[in-house]
């Protein structure tokens, strides 16, 4: 059985690099999801317009 290198930061692991990517997307399509159900008004309300949506969404 080999042994698992564990001396290597996460961020260099191929899978644990993928892993951010699809958490960081699903994050981001849940936050662009939720605000597209918002009404005009509530989202002005917040400050926002709807051609605001996608860059809030995928902006970190």
């Amino acid at each position: 059985m080999a042994a698992i290198e564990m001396t290597r930061p996460v961020a260099h692991r191929p899978l644990a690099r993928l892993m951010e990517r699809l958490t960081a997307w699903n994050a981001a399509r849940a936050t662009r999801v939720a605000l597209s159900r918002l009404s005009d008004r509530e989202l002005e309300d917040i400050g926002l317009e709807r051609g605001d949506i996608y860059k809030v969404a995928y902006t970190r």
